[in-house]
């Protein structure tokens, strides 16, 4: 029986930049690969990136970052879409470092239909087990949206007419989950729903 190859964190470093049109991460020390994300989902990412940052200039509470390296304990670092975390979590943390050592507070993935459901799970463990409090996964292929938090059994759904929010995190943001599908609708800014493109792989 064939066993896996683990990598320790050093290891995974090691890699360099990721291979052209692959993505890496690292699972429990297993080399986690996946397709590069598209257009579509680029512009949804960087878009909630500069309204997080926004708002957040004037709203002094803590850092947005997105597709960057962070460890979430022993052989795991994930590179969540978004991440936002907060001032409390900084104080001592080198953000010069790679993988960034502060966990975030709030994730934020757009989901692709090539992302298997099991990994998704796995992957929401590992964050609520390193101290995430709230993950929102959007799936524009569908135009769903579900939030995730650390104090609940089950994700709550929400609706194209509900918005995006977190009270306790974020007071005061809020975008309209509808304007977010629209986002990457294409180059010239019209309006519309997104239309139904693979947003490339986690």
């Amino acid at each position: 029986m064939a066993t896996k190859t683990l990598l320790t964190i050093e290891q995974y470093m090691a890699l360099g930049e990721d291979p052209p049109g692959m993505r890496y991460e690292l699972s429990d020390g297993e080399l986690i690969v996946t397709p590069s994300s598209n257009y579509f989902h680029n512009e949804i990412r960087d878009r909630f990136n500069a309204r997080l940052r926004t708002f957040l200039g004037t709203n002094p509470l803590g850092i947005v970052t997105s597709e960057t390296d962070v460890k979430l304990g022993g052989n795991i670092v994930r590179r969540p879409d978004v991440a936002f975390i907060h001032k409390d979590r900084l104080p001592g943390v080198d953000l010069g470092h790679i993988p960034l050592a502060a966990v975030p507070n709030l994730v934020i993935e757009i989901v692709s239909p090539t992302d298997r459901a099991a990994d998704l799970r796995k992957k929401t463990s590992q964050y609520f087990d390193a101290g995430v409090q709230s993950i929102w996964f959007f799936y524009p292929e569908d135009r769903l949206t579900y939030r995730h938090a650390a104090d609940r059994l089950e994700p709550k759904a929400f609706s194209e007419n509900d918005e995006f929010s977190e009270p306790a995190l974020l007071p005061g943001f809020t975008l309209k989950i509808s304007e977010i599908f629209t986002w990457g609708n294409d180059p010239m800014n019209a309006s519309g729903p997104l239309p139904s493109q693979d947003t490339g792989g986690h």
